[in-house]
């Protein structure tokens, strides 16, 4: 988490940019090299999404390619939303860690801690799925409990006592834009965690109201991802540069340490 802090600061940016490669394989691999290379200046992070790695012929090859290419201190968190129970669970990080060189990954906590426990080795962040940016005709997220709140609640709760539970990793929440208002609901239930946010751009979440919602006191805690925005554009580098400076305005009117 600390290389994570690390970038933050020193690019002073928020911005995850997502690799979701699209294309035939011959040319996906050179357009990898020149969005690393054109957005590595101004992301606090990169986010490879395994499906669109794995799909493709040598897709771990490339994906491992991938990673080495983008500079050694900013952070990879490997998007394969992992959620099988604590053998499997231990293979996946194995995976992650040992062979992909990630820094951090999402997992998916609906069978519980064990999904979380084995990737939350000493230094790496977990993005715990709580509430997803998707809209399915049948979801379980919005469910309530007979305990009181929703599924997508006790995720958030559980990702919590985790991270205070393993003091060595750090464990966050993945919540999507699209609902400002569970972005708000959850940071208050959560108030020091990180948050990676997904579904600004083409899943049509608010940027301003996201941050408005979810940044912490001192305009840190999101992490505010932008895959297909960044990727179909011209000019990748530019595409970077202007999100991470519509982010920077907005921490500045919102961090009360900035008042």
């Amino acid at each position: 988490m600390q290389k994570l802090l690390n970038r933050v600061q020193t690019a002073n940016s928020l911005l995850c940019v997502g690799l979701d490669p699209t294309g035939d394989d011959a040319a996906v691999a050179q357009r990898l090299r020149e969005v690393v290379a054109e957005t590595a200046a101004y992301a606090a992070a990169f986010k490879p999404n395994l499906a669109f790695f794995l799909s493709r012929e040598n897709g771990v090859a490339l994906l491992q390619q991938t990673v080495q290419s983008i500079p050694d201190d900013i952070p990879v968190i490997l998007d394969g939303k992992f959620g099988d129970i604590a053998n499997t669970a231990e293979q996946y990080a194995r995976f992650a860690y040992d062979i992909v060189g990630a820094d951090g990954v999402t997992v998916n906590p609906y069978m519980g801690d064990d999904t979380i426990r084995p990737f939350a080795r000493p230094g790496k962040v977990v993005f715990s799925l709580a509430k997803t940016s998707n809209k399915p005709q049948h979801g379980l997220q919005d469910a309530a409990m007979t305990r009181g709140g929703s599924i997508s609640d006790w995720a958030a709760r559980l990702a919590k006592l985790m991270d205070e539970e393993l003091t060595e990793s750090t464990v966050g929440l993945v919540v999507g834009a699209s609902e400002p208002e569970t972005v708000a609901k959850l940071r208050a239930s959560c108030p020091e965690q990180w948050f990676l946010v997904p579904g600004i751009g083409a899943q049509g979440g608010d940027l301003s109201a996201t941050l408005q919602a979810g940044l912490r006191a001192d305009g840190s805690g999101l992490l505010i991802n932008s895959s297909r925005g960044i990727w179909q554009a011209k000019d990748a580098g530019a595409a970077a540069r202007q999100l991470q400076e519509e982010i920077n305005q907005h921490r500045v009117v919102t961090s009360p340490q900035s008042a």
